[in-house]
């Protein structure tokens, strides 16, 4: 009998010091932080006089319940030790994010009147539902929103006015939460072709990048060299070429350009054409009168006026001069009377 009372108070006696014995535990929170957040860890543990923590980067603390600031994202490892002389401890994995959403573009110089595209760059590891709102927040134009999808991180757009700094903003909407990004860029001018034009009214310029160009303006300048502009006589290859001779094989000629072998011509109340510099293979390029005509032959392109406006398209390349190209409209001036490319 006393040998079974003997048992029974071991075994009472064993199960008061295993609930006595110290559960280590604790929780941090945000669950998911991001790099450069403060992450406060709250320590569950049933007892113990010290502690000490490890948070994976290095970093330590012997604070009951600390709080700590991971500098880049990544996985890490948290021990949490309770009373160094019974080894007691706990780990558990965090995950910490990357920062703030932001933006890049892959250019790193910006001109006026050429396509860039900004993407979002946004962390979301939990497959949030994200919006992205792009807002141009300037009072004045500076820049042309060419795509973007509701829903779809990137934009796309071409900056028509040079500025020291050019503002783009970004808020991306996740989880309930709104983000605010704000950059700017420096957007440089850029020396391109421009189309000298005059009209009834005056002589203006038009600067040209690619498809795109700006308004025409008056411009003084612009009177001399549409003054030495001629499109009666011209050198090419060594040989001097005149309107009075090329008569003979194009006897409506009125106005006259060469370049690569190909001659594009105007002819009296009729339309532009293009042949070979032979004479052979004659097309008309346009149906409409001819009132002015030039090339650019830096860009390879042949400008010319009609009634309903000035037009472009880029030279013929073919033998036989067919082409598929459809010309592509410049400007509504309709009163021209003279054309000059400035390369």
């Amino acid at each position: 009998m006393n040998m079974k009372k003997t048992f029974l108070l071991l075994t009472l006696c064993c199960a008061l010091i295993a609930c006595r014995k110290t559960q280590v535990d604790f929780t941090f929170s945000p669950t998911a932080p991001r790099a450069g957040e403060t992450v406060r860890f709250t320590n569950l543990s049933s007892s113990g006089e010290e502690w000490e923590w490890s948070f994976g980067d290095g970093a330590t603390s012997t604070l009951k319940s600390p709080g700590h600031t991971y500098k880049r994202p990544g996985s890490y490892l948290v021990v949490l030790k309770v009373d160094k002389k019974n080894s007691l401890r706990e780990t558990k994995e965090i995950t910490v994010y990357d920062t703030i959403p932001t933006f890049v573009c892959e250019d790193s110089v910006f001109y006026i009147y050429e396509d860039y595209t900004f993407t979002a760059n946004v962390y979301n590891p939990y497959n949030y539902e994200v919006e992205y709102e792009w807002i141009l927040p300037a009072n004045t134009l500076y820049a042309v929103i060419t795509d973007t999808v509701p829903g779809d991180g990137s934009l796309h757009l071409y900056f028509i006015k040079p500025m020291d700094e050019a503002p783009i903003w970004l808020n991306v909407i996740m989880n309930g939460d709104t983000m605010h990004i704000e950059k700017t860029f420096p957007v440089r001018d850029t020396t391109l072709n421009s189309m000298l034009i005059r009209t009834t009214d005056g002589d203006y310029r038009q600067r040209i990048f690619g498809d795109r160009a700006e308004q025409p303006q008056l411009d003084a300048a612009a009177t001399p060299i549409l003054d030495a502009e001629q499109d009666t006589v011209q050198t090419y290859n060594g040989f001097e070429f005149k309107l009075s001779e090329l008569k003979t094989v194009f006897p409506e000629l009125e106005g006259f350009h060469i370049a690569n072998r190909k001659i594009y011509y105007r002819e009296s109340g009729g339309g532009l054409w293009v042949a070979n510099i032979d004479g052979t293979n004659a097309v008309q390029i346009d149906e409409a009168e001819c009132l002015a005509m030039t090339l650019d032959t830096h860009d390879s392109r042949i400008y010319w006026a009609n009634e309903q406006g000035v037009w472009y398209m880029p030279f013929i390349g073919s033998d036989n001069n067919k082409f598929v190209t459809i010309p592509k409209l410049l400007n509504s001036f309709t009163n021209v009377t003279k054309l000059a490319a400035d390369q």
